[in-house]
């Protein structure tokens, strides 16, 4: 997952023990599968005295999250412990397979890569029946932390993690811009969106900040792809499913579109070089009047710019919604190595709650719990509304880079080479593809 600022936290309960917490990323070997043994599954709490260990990357809203649960369960006792996010690919990998593998372990694709096929994380099948998780969490949500026991097909197979928040891209507005531009209403459809884009460029105002140096350029290619191309085509290829392709008419309907309007101006000409922070930060200064981002955004465009920011998904080429956004969760697994397994489960099932869901919404994130009242206004309430339909109708899809272990270090580049106009559309999707094949063995 590849969403900058990301909430990245948590905690676990557990019995008269030390449960650790960790966040996870990365790549790199495998090691010999972990001794399969019998857990009896339960959804109790013991009551015995528990300290706990959390290790975390970057500063999410963890100390909310943590007082909230031991309000609950005042018998435990919270250690954070927070490692660097430069860190996080090496540091899970050695961890888990280590005597002192950490209970919980923050989800990322790339390190279940190897940590799934060597059997050091749970299928938490049993606690998602045990806790009615299919009727909590969306769908999609569970979806794309399920996979085969290789971890090259996802959607299938085992569960290996639950979901902890959720994020989701759209399109953030300067409404003062487009308003002196001449643009009265939020574009409903993808062609008023680029009217709304040539009448900004026209009033002599940059249409769209963008940081295609990092992963706003994709960001913004996967907005489109979402809605111009099949949706069901696209998770085919995204979860490793066999003859999933990224070269096909909607892909390439999107890498076009991206070009055009690279072509017409409708990016600054430093778009190649700009950060996704940078980007962030021109668009909240009214450097321009749109931005293709996550709602991980939220606060600080509130903060910057009051109620001159607005906030709608990528619309689709026709007047019906089709509630499908790119989006991801902040997921967590828990070792095979756990000795309270049950424990750890006790607290996944705890982010599902409406309790949970405040403190996930208030940190910047979408709550687990789609369902819950938020009393969401300004800003996050455009986001709220704009996602639920999405949450609920099973709309949200991975990232591209969840494709395969090497994809992200394709479409960065490959996004800069069509905006340079060094990358035709065909070789663009045809370097997507030859990850996707070199990863999956097509």
């Amino acid at each position: 997952m590849t969403t900058p600022g990301r909430w990245q936290a948590l905690v676990a309960l557990g019995t008269a023990a030390t449960l650790t917490l960790t966040a996870c990323a990365g790549t790199g070997g495998t090691t010999a599968p972990a001794t399969a043994k019998k857990v009896d599954v339960s959804t109790t709490v013991p009551s015995d005295p528990v300290t706990l260990t959390l290790a975390y990357s970057n500063d999410p809203p963890t100390k909310t999250l943590v007082d909230a649960f031991t309000k609950l369960h005042p018998n435990v006792t919270i250690k954070p412990q927070m490692t660097p996010f430069n860190d996080y690919v090496k540091s899970i990998k050695l961890s888990m397979s280590s005597d002192s593998a950490p209970d919980i372990a923050q989800y990322n694709p790339g390190a279940m890569n190897s940590l799934v096929p060597a059997g050091l994380i749970l299928d938490l099948g049993p606690w998602s029946k045990a806790y009615g998780w299919d009727g909590k969490f969306p769908p999609a949500s569970l979806e794309v932390l399920s996979s085969d026991k290789a971890a090259k097909r996802f959607g299938t197979g085992g569960l290996y993690a639950a979901p902890g928040a959720l994020s989701v891209v759209g399109v953030y507005y300067n409404k003062e811009i487009l308003s002196k531009a001449g643009v009265k209403d939020v574009p409903k459809t993808l062609g008023e969106f680029e009217a709304a884009l040539a009448k900004v460029k026209g009033a002599g105002q940059t249409p769209l900040s963008l940081g295609a140096l990092q992963v706003g350029g994709f960001h913004l290619w996967n907005a489109l792809l979402n809605v111009t191309g099949d949706v069901k085509a696209y998770r085919s290829w995204v979860y490793g499913e066999p003859g999933g392709t990224i070269e096909n008419p909607g892909a390439q309907k999107a890498t076009k579109m991206l070009m055009d309007w690279a072509d017409k101006g409708y990016f600054p000409e430093s778009a190649n070089a700009t950060a996704d922070a940078d980007a962030l930060a021109n668009f909240s200064k009214g450097k321009s009047a749109f931005l293709v981002t996550g709602n991980w955004a939220a606060t600080t465009l509130e903060t910057e710019m009051k109620e001159n920011v607005g906030f709608f998904l990528m619309p689709s080429e026709s007047t019906t919604p089709l509630n499908v956004a790119s989006g991801a969760s902040v997921a967590y697994a828990i070792s095979a190595k756990s000795k309270y397994p049950n424990v750890a489960a006790a607290f996944l099932d705890f982010l599902s709650s409406p309790e949970a869901a405040k403190i996930e919404f208030d940190g910047g994130f979408m709550p687990v719990d789609t369902k819950a009242e938020l009393g969401a206004t300004g800003l996050r309430g455009d986001i709220a509304k704009a996602f639920t339909p999405v949450a609920q109708n099973n709309g949200i899809v991975p990232f591209p880079d969840y494709a395969s272990p090497g994809m992200i270090d394709k479409l960065t580049p490959g996004v800069q080479g069509l905006i340079s106009k060094k990358m035709t559309a065909d070789d663009f999707l045809r370097s997507l593809q030859e990850s996707w094949d070199g990863h999956h063995g097509s």
